[in-house]
């Protein structure tokens, strides 16, 4: 990838890592894809706000938390990655049934957290692989529960590094989407989460059979997405999958689990290259045997070598 040169930043008035041409396949679950020209792990939140201050207008930014939902092409990324896990971390009540989270905060640890603080509701979220910025991104869910159902009101800071608290009532909220009324360039940095009372044995012993379910059905020994597709409506994408005789398939180190067909799995050595194609293999070959489009839930960004 033919780089640009570096943008230059005050090193003196921040606290963070930066990185340079980070392999993205350290910070993404399915351990593969290009390199990142940077890389910035703030060490909180006022240091995001003065790194955003620094930046650019035309500098293309993402922002990542464990990677779990993302596909970095092999050609890599331009601009600047903010790295939210093991950063954006703080985890606090706020009165008897609010919890502020932000953004780097993963939902295994959210989980726990409510269900030692008496509160019930959150159990789900130990069923996502990744941090609460990415669940507020796509509106994460699972077992029945999204993520917006339980959230009072977000933390932003635009790309100027302002800081902004929202309400759901200014998003367009929907099945694993989300999208701001009157666009503007965002990030999440955390939220807060209103959640019933109840009994904190009962919200463990939810948590502990969740994710012995998830155990069960998913292949999570293998580096992996989560579910790759959507779920259309009034269907499952893993049954459509399999019953179009899907499972196996595999293109390179890239695979369609014999555990679960909604994930692909990299059983060794896989390319992005690889993932992204079997992708549009599985969605060309499920609507050219059902009629029915799958639309994917993984984000795939950068550019193809």
């Amino acid at each position: 990838m033919n780089m640009s040169e570096p943008t230059q930043f005050s090193a003196d008035s921040l606290r963070g890592e930066m990185l340079f041409d980070e392999p993205m396949s350290r910070h993404t679950s399915w351990r593969a894809g290009g390199t990142a020209q940077r890389i910035y792990q703030p060490a909180d939140l006022a240091d995001l706000q003065r790194f955003l201050q620094q930046v650019p207008a035309n500098e293309p930014l993402l922002a990542v938390g464990l990677g779990s939902n993302l596909l970095v092409r092999d050609g890599g990324l331009r601009g600047t990655v903010l790295l939210m896990v093991g950063a954006l971390t703080e985890l606090r009540m706020e009165g008897d049934s609010i919890i502020y989270a932000q953004a780097g905060v993963a939902g295994a640890k959210l989980a726990r957290f409510a269900a030692s603080n008496n509160l019930c509701g959150a159990e789900f979220f130990v069923g996502i692989p990744g941090t609460l910025g990415g669940m507020l991104a796509m509106n994460a869910g699972c077992y029945g529960s999204e993520t917006w159902q339980k959230v009072e009101r977000v933390q932003v800071l635009t790309r100027s590094g302002e800081l902004l608290e929202r309400t759901p009532q200014e998003y367009e909220i929907g099945y694993r989407h989300v999208a701001l009324r009157n666009v503007n360039e965002e990030f999440f940095v955390g939220a807060w989460l209103k959640l019933g009372t109840g009994d904190v044995e009962a919200a463990r012993q939810e948590i502990k059979a969740l994710m012995e379910k998830r155990s069960a059905s998913q292949p999570l020994q293998l580096p992996n997405a989560g579910s790759v597709f959507r779920n259309p409506p009034g269907n499952y994408a893993a049954r459509l999958i399999e019953g179009c005789g899907l499972k196996g398939k595999r293109i390179g180190g890239a695979q369609v689990s014999e555990k679960h067909a909604n994930f692909i799995v990299n059983v060794g050595g896989a390319t992005a290259a690889d993932i992204e194609q079997l992708i549009e293999d599985v969605r060309t070959a499920v609507e050219a045997k059902t009629g029915v489009q799958l639309h994917p839930e993984v984000r795939i960004v950068g550019e193809r070598i």
